[in-house]
């Protein structure tokens, strides 16, 4: 049903709404529109940048009220552009990221709008951090609600296992919290379960101590790289859980091909030295070092890389072994590839992730030891034809070397809607869809990777 968005109806929700109102006749609303796929330009007849919960309900009821396609924005770096939307409602909440942390408890209180450097700058004043995402502008909202994936997950577990409360306002515009005593089946499904179940308005993490990590990046030449990822199985096959390597391709910023072990090491450095004396055999880098530093800059260190604007499409798929035949093809590809911005990348899993119980989350996949990620990205929109197909034609190619299952945050713009069962199997998808009937019925919140209410 087509949106009714009428200049009255917005100058009547403009009389209860605190936050900032913003329409296509704003100053702002082209940089406003904006998230950081490049590929994605949408046009919301409203954004709503929320300063408070009662905003976030006023956005809720409102988009009820008009029938209006909502979108939820926290960070805005959801590669498929789930965080806006054509004609509709955007509930931006960038407004609202103060983070509170409690020491003496080890828990922090973030809004939902927070990104992880905000989050980690906090944290690190106490010397504590929980597993958050890689490259530091990313929001908390969907990578905690997807699962989480980072640095600290073989030792702490994914970001959504450290999620302890929340605050959400559901379809019916009411402010519930979510807890192991208040609607535990709520908290259950917002780790791992994705924006299905309403707006975040505050996530409350559980917290660890950390500070200085042994961490960094080695890089060597592409010719290298079947040998590097031959090594990268063996160091991973006996790896600690205080030690998460990534090993993948990229291009250094003058266009130079590389194959990269990027290393986090959560404990003494001594310790974490012998961890790493395989890779450290392997020879001097090209470029880059490994050596002690605060966590934060090791949150950071990806973000250069990983600019907005930039044509994105990301393909992800679990693989439980780096066979020799798996190898060959991502780097025969890798060989190929037409844009040097583009990357391919091993994530370690394993760990404390592997020991959380699998019925103990929404989140899904324990088993499988690697995430292998296809990152393509381009600068100019009319190479995107080339780019989509090399990313589509790797992630066939290498179809036969996984698991079949996907990470919910990683399926990209345009994938087969049973990918989403996919990233939960069919057991968890039946009990979300179940969640999902209870507290939004009529599928309010359906820009995300859906869960229709069963």
């Amino acid at each position: 049903m087509a949106s009714t968005l009428s200049p009255d109806r917005l100058h009547e929700l403009s009389s209860r709404f605190r936050g900032d109102l913003i329409h296509p006749g704003s100053d702002s609303y082209e940089s406003a529109r904006k998230v950081w796929n490049g590929m994605i330009d949408r046009r919301p007849a409203a954004i709503l940048r929320c300063k408070s919960i009662a905003d976030v309900q006023n956005a809720v009821r409102f988009a009820r009220e008009t029938d209006s396609p909502i979108a939820i924005r926290g960070g805005g770096h959801n590669a498929a552009g789930l965080a806006t939307c054509d004609d509709g409602i955007v509930v931006d909440l960038s407004g609202m990221r103060d983070v509170v942390v409690d020491a003496e408890r080890r828990t922090a209180r973030a809004g939902g709008g927070a990104t992880w450097g905000d989050f980690d700058r906090a944290t690190a004043q106490h010397g504590l951090a929980t597993t958050g995402g890689a490259i530091s502008t990313t929001g908390i909202g969907g990578l905690t609600l997807g699962g989480g994936l980072g640095w600290l997950m073989r030792s702490y577990g994914m970001t959504c296992d450290n999620l302890i409360g929340a605050e959400v306002v559901t379809a019916d515009g009411q402010l519930r919290r979510a807890s192991e005593q208040e609607n535990p089946d709520l908290l259950w499904a917002l780790r791992g379960g994705g924006g299905n179940f309403g707006v975040v308005t505050t996530f409350e993490y559980r917290l660890h101590p950390v500070s200085t990590i042994l961490g960094g990046m080695l890089l060597y030449p592409l010719t290298r790289a079947r040998e590097a990822f031959r090594l990268y199985r063996d160091v991973a096959r006996w790896a600690p859980d205080k030690l998460t390597v990534f090993c993948g391709m990229l291009h250094s910023p003058d266009g130079i091909p590389l194959v990269a072990f990027l290393v986090c090491y959560n404990g003494p450095v001594e310790e974490g030295e012998r961890a790493l004396k395989a890779i450290r055999d392997f020879g001097a880098p090209a470029a880059g070092e490994v050596g002690p530093m605060p966590y934060t800059a090791l949150q950071g260190m990806l973000d250069a890389g990983f600019p907005s604007g930039l044509q994105v499409h990301w393909r992800s798929e679990f693989v439980k072994s780096i066979s020799d035949e798996l190898i060959e093809t991502i780097v025969s590809a890798y060989e190929r590839v037409p844009s040097p911005l583009s990357a391919i990348l091993f994530e370690q899993f394993g760990g404390a992730v592997r020991r959380i119980p699998r019925d103990a989350t929404a989140y899904d996949l324990r088993d499988a030891d690697f995430n292998l990620v296809i990152v393509s990205r381009w600068a100019d929109p009319a190479q995107a034809e080339q780019n989509v197909q090399w990313a589509r034609s790797l992630s066939d190619a290498v179809r036969a070397y996984t698991t079949g299952q996907v990470y919910v945050n990683y399926i990209g713009a345009g994938e087969a809607p049973d990918r989403v069962r996919a990233a939960f199997g069919a057991d968890k998808f039946a009990k979300l869809s179940g969640i999902k009937r209870k507290y939004d019925p009529t599928n309010l919140f359906r820009l995300n990777q859906n869960i229709p209410p069963g």
